[in-house]
């Protein structure tokens, strides 16, 4: 039976150090940038920072997901 993506992100979150890193650092991004979104207006060291922070969110992202792969990959060879 295949684990659903979120068992498999639960998994990881409790077994691997690196990927609970990541996704504690990209959930943090989304609540800065969630609290950015909220401004009226941001100053243009907000807004530098918003792109930033999206960058990051979606390395971050990226790295989340090339080790969910990894992780399903071993999971259907063993």
């Amino acid at each position: 039976m295949v684990a659903s993506l979120e068992t498999v992100k639960e998994h990881l979150m409790a077994t691997n150090e690196q990927f609970a890193r990541l996704a504690t650092e990209h959930h943090s991004h989304k609540m800065k940038l969630q609290e950015l979104a909220g401004k009226s207006f941001l100053t243009d060291q907000e807004q530098l920072e918003e792109v930033q922070l999206k960058k990051q969110k979606l390395r971050l992202k990226d790295q989340m997901e090339v080790m969910l792969q990894q992780h399903s990959k071993q999971a259907l060879s063993a």
